[in-house]
């Protein structure tokens, strides 16, 4: 989407979360979580379109997107996230902003999503999504009351099943997460066709019993990173290790768990 045609209309006083998705999903066009370089150039431009018209002054661009970083770019590293865009928005989006300060950690997330996708789709169905959230929040140690918790499903629907099919995919609700724990992000250049994914499976799992443990998803995640020529900090890779794991089964990391992290498709 991003690159293509025309940019979603920035009419930010009548947002929906639909349409924040959209423009999201335009400007982020490597999808790797951020808005930065020259997608945050392209972004900021339509901004000021939308909130001055044709009356916007091309000699102050630098000037106000300067300072347009200096308000929203809370963590100073020269590019937006989603959490930080939706400052910006006066509408449901900034639900995002709430839900990032109770969700917890990536485990935390993965460990609620296990308990839903029970047949390990990838996909939990739309009316188990509120049980979802309130999972997320208990482990959190957040307090909620139920019109907030509604608000929050209602919201979460409106954002994610886009399409209306009853089904919120992981990767797609993975986007509650901050970025920094939305460790999906960090395999979008190493995913795996079925083919791929069944060899390197049947590989580590050198018994034949249907599932690598957590020293073997260990190995296998070091290889899939040397072989792709990426580098990853020994502590980024644990803790990529204990979100997925956090699918397994009493330490058994079954083939449908680890198809749903390094098969499914990655976020748009």
């Amino acid at each position: 989407m991003a690159n293509k045609g025309q940019a979603p209309h920035l009419n930010l006083a009548e947002l929906t979360a639909s349409q924040f998705l959209d423009i999201w999903k335009h400007f982020d066009a490597d999808g790797n979580g951020y808005i930065e370089g020259n997608e945050l150039e392209s972004f900021f431009k339509e901004l000021e379109v939308a909130r001055k018209g044709a009356g916007a002054d091309p000699s102050l661009f630098k000037e106000r997107m300067t300072e347009f970083m200096q308000k929203f770019d809370q963590n100073h590293d020269g590019r937006i996230e989603m959490a930080e865009l939706a400052q910006i928005l006066p509408t449901e989006e900034n639900f995002l902003l709430c839900f990032r300060q109770f969700v917890g950690s990536s485990t935390e997330f993965m460990a609620a999503w296990r308990k839903y996708d029970t047949d390990r789709s990838g996909f939990i169905e739309a009316n188990e999504l509120k049980g979802f959230l309130s999972d997320l929040l208990k482990k959190a140690n957040r307090h909620y009351d139920e019109q907030k918790l509604q608000e929050y499903t209602q919201t979460t629907l409106r954002m994610f099943d886009l399409n209306g099919d009853g089904k919120l995919g992981l990767s797609e609700m993975a986007r509650l997460l901050p970025v920094q724990e939305n460790f999906l992000l960090k395999f979008q250049g190493i995913r795996l066709t079925a083919e791929q994914f069944n060899t390197i499976f049947i590989f580590y799992d050198k018994d034949g019993n249907g599932y690598i443990d957590e020293q073997e998803l260990d190995a296998l995640l070091k290889d899939l990173y040397e072989k792709n020529n990426k580098d990853v900090d020994s502590k980024s890779l644990t803790g990529y290790k204990q979100s997925i794991m956090a699918l397994s089964d009493g330490g058994k990391l079954y083939r449908s768990e680890l198809e749903i992290v390094l098969c499914r498709e990655p976020l748009q």
